[in-house]
């Protein structure tokens, strides 16, 4: 493997972990990326390079847990983060992140050949950008001015299976993860700061299972050739995620969803300008 190609990992590496958080589509970019201009399909393969822009996502996983350790070990009772004591059933645990990856879990299970073989292309993307933005829009315009969840603690089993529901619209590949919870939360009352965190929590467990079904499922098409490949992609993933994270998390409750949803806006316009004209 010679260093062109570790570079393009590097550079697909820091496209997601700079955008996986950020409600604007990690897959989205990266399919818009490599697609355009660094056609990592032409030397991995189609179905290695699918696999790539879902398993260099566990560099991203791991950000979120250096960074949100404390309340990630608390869904399980191992740190009690507000040093009161709390029975589980009265605060925020790892049922409620159940309950909210349920839908999409089993969806995705349904449908992960046709996601691959049909909507991983960049005028899908464009398509997806531009319904994630509007429901980002409707999210912030319809939003209760004061929001009822202030708090992780105050999420019920039922909101999360709701935001679960949502989140099944980033199964489209462009529509973001963390576009469609933030804005399902908002729309059912969570400040934007507690629906970022409940989408940074559930994206442990979803962005992990999703990197081990890919693997599993196009194993046989893998090759330790492109060992370094991966590798690159990782840890590339981790370190500008760990910047991104708390860059977001100290920026949304300031913004809200709107700034992200006019650059959904713009890129999509610009991409209809490359590919259709």
């Amino acid at each position: 493997m010679d260093i062109i190609e570790l570079l393009k990992a590097l550079i697909l590496g820091f496209v997601e972990g700079m955008t996986e958080f950020a409600p604007v589509s990690s897959t989205g970019h990266m399919i818009i990326v490599d697609d355009m201009w660094l056609k990592t399909e032409e030397f991995l393969g189609k179905y290695p390079a699918n696999t790539f822009k879902i398993v260099v996502q566990l560099g991203s996983i791991l950000a979120v847990i250096v960074v949100m350790w404390k309340r990630i070990l608390s869904l399980v009772g191992l740190y009690n983060i507000d040093g009161q004591s709390k029975s589980m059933t009265n605060r925020f645990n790892l049922a409620h992140v159940i309950v909210g990856m349920l839908p999409a879990v089993v969806l995705g299970f349904a449908f992960k050949d046709f996601i691959d073989d049909h909507l991983f292309k960049v005028e899908h993307v464009v398509y997806a950008l531009v319904a994630g933005a509007i429901l980002m829009i409707a999210a912030d315009k319809l939003a209760p001015r004061k929001p009822k969840i202030d708090s992780l603690d105050k999420i019920s089993y039922g909101l999360a299976f709701k935001v679960g529901l949502v989140q099944c619209l980033s199964l489209w590949p462009g529509f973001s993860r963390s576009g469609a919870t933030i804005s399902g939360g908002v729309l059912f009352g969570m400040s934007h700061r507690v629906a970022a965190d409940f989408t940074f929590i559930m994206a442990v467990p979803i962005m992990a299972g999703a990197s081990l079904v890919s693997v599993l499922k196009n194993w046989d098409t893998l090759s330790m050739d492109y060992f370094g490949f991966y590798a690159v992609g990782f840890i590339s993933s981790f370190v500008f995620a760990l910047l991104s994270i708390k860059f977001f998390l100290a920026l949304i409750s300031k913004v809200k969803l709107m700034p992200f949803a006019i650059y959904r806006l713009v890129l999509a316009a610009v991409l209809c300008v490359i590919i259709f004209m």
